[in-house]
């Protein structure tokens, strides 16, 4: 598979490169495109400041453009929490999306959203303060509304980025189950 793979709010770390490379050793193809151009920072809240600062369009104009060379190859779009935001808004507007790979966050699903049977993994933790259970429940029935096909996985007790060895989220058993899915949804496509 062709993997666009998007970072969190805390920018291009290196929990987002260890995921890429665990990704392309199951034999797939990954980009990771740095949206905050070198910048990684160290608490969430530094993290949405400079989101708020370069702009939400801004970073989806970056994000679009980094994808548009491999659209054309039918993309897996994934991400982490803020990325993971980013990847389900490019995968809703790209009608040759093979899948959606959802770590950490979920988005806004425009009323006019219409996928034909995309797959949809998102891995989660519960509870999550970004992603409460109300929250998660209308957007799953959303996204089934425009046609994806959505599996949900949570993961009690896990931190809300627990994928990353280097925050204090980390949940190195929550994090190899999601990896061990992930790669069976990857290669299912």
């Amino acid at each position: 598979m062709n993997v666009m793979l998007f970072h969190s709010t805390y920018g291009l770390r290196p929990a987002v490169r260890e995921a890429a490379d665990r990704l392309r050793a199951a034999g797939h193809q990954v980009w990771t495109p740095d949206l905050f151009e070198g910048r990684v920072f160290e608490t969430v809240e530094e993290g949405m400041d400079h989101h708020a600062r370069v702009g939400a369009d801004e970073l989806l104009k970056r994000a679009v453009l980094a994808a548009a060379p491999y659209a054309d190859r039918g993309l897996v779009y994934a991400g982490f929490s803020l990325g993971a935001a980013t990847a389900q808004t490019l995968a809703l507007g790209d009608e040759k999306a093979r899948g959606l790979l959802l770590l950490h966050g979920t988005s806004d699903i425009a009323a006019n959203a219409s996928v034909d049977d995309l797959p949809v993994q998102l891995h989660v933790a519960e509870p999550d303060p970004f992603e409460t259970d109300d929250w998660l429940s209308a957007w799953y029935l959303q996204m089934r509304r425009a046609g994806a096909d959505v599996e949900v996985f949570r993961y009690p007790g896990a931190g809300h980025l627990y994928t990353d060895p280097g925050l204090p989220d980390h949940d190195a058993e929550a994090a190899e189950a999601t990896w061990r899915v992930a790669l069976g949804f990857l290669d299912s496509l």
